[in-house]
């Protein structure tokens, strides 16, 4: 609470779950421990659950419980988490439909989705981003936040998310580990964010605890690109900032913003799908 709120200039948190079993035997944090310290914060925290493809019959009925009982409206998935001899799944199996089907029926709009760097034992191959681009298509009124952005394949991320309307950048790692440690690499991810994306669908997201909000968006309040070499990026403006560090994820998930906090006229809309550049073959009039 203190890392975060009291230091980390948060006003509400969306929390998600991490429950890696096959390391953990309590889960590493699930949506009932996440559950429990928001019942001690009443109004700090968004609960989101998770579900796993794998787990059949008794997954769906464990969504719905959590759903009915934390009021979640998303959830957070790891196609890379093993479980059970599976090293992984992916959004295209006709078992996730069945619980993106289910998601959708339980009134769960934003599906966060973990897509970036990879570490060991887990398999490279599991983060790739085509399963979201399917299940966009086929699950237009879903949200797809992406979290890390499909790190390091941020090309294939961009061209991905400017076709689907539906999906978005979530920034986590992106920020933390890239904007002092690599701040070249860091300028050229968010410009192509910026120009493919926009910066109506990108998000903020700390992955705390491995680091803390504070340096992250004090960081980012002040961050521009460090040359002349990014001119041709779209450029950051204090409206920009704003949507990324929460107008969009409030957006998506129906917070109330005080109206003091708001953009300004002619500044947009936050989480604004249209935001991102079409890409399509163009072809003459004869």
């Amino acid at each position: 609470m203190k890392d975060v709120f009291e230091d980390g200039y948060v006003d509400v948190a969306v929390f998600q779950p991490t429950y890696l079993k096959e390391w953990y035997t309590e889960g590493f944090n699930t949506t009932e421990r996440n559950g429990a310290l928001s019942e001690k914060h009443p109004g700090k925290f968004v609960v989101n659950t998770r579900w796993d493809p794998r787990e059949g019959d008794a997954g769906l009925r464990e969504l719905e419980e959590n759903v009915k009982r934390w009021g979640s409206t998303g959830v957070k998935l790891y196609t890379a988490e093993w479980r059970e001899g599976s090293r992984g799944w992916t959004l295209k199996d006709p078992e996730a439909y069945r619980f993106l089907e289910k998601s959708q029926e339980l009134g769960i709009k934003n599906i966060h989705i973990h897509k970036g760097p990879t570490i060991w034992p887990l398999d490279k191959d599991a983060f790739d981003v085509s399963d979201v681009d399917h299940a966009a298509t086929d699950f237009p009124d879903l949200n797809f936040i992406v979290e890390h952005v499909g790190l390091p394949r941020i090309e294939d991320f961009c061209f991905m998310a400017t076709q689907e309307p539906n999906v978005y950048a979530g920034l986590s790692v992106v920020i933390g580990g890239l904007m002092h440690a690599r701040p070249r690499f860091f300028a050229k991810v968010m410009g192509e964010l910026l120009f493919w994306v926009g910066e109506d669908k990108m998000t903020f997201g700390s992955d705390y605890g491995i680091w803390e909000p504070k340096w992250q968006i004090e960081g980012f309040v002040d961050w521009d690109y460090p040359s002349d070499e990014f001119s041709d990026y779209p450029r950051v403006t204090t409206d920009t900032k704003k949507k990324i560090l929460g107008l969009n994820a409030a957006k998506l998930y129906g917070i109330e913003v005080p109206a003091e906090l708001q953009l300004g006229a002619g500044a947009g809309t936050p989480a604004a799908q249209e935001s991102a550049v079409g890409v399509s073959d163009v072809g003459a009039v004869v």
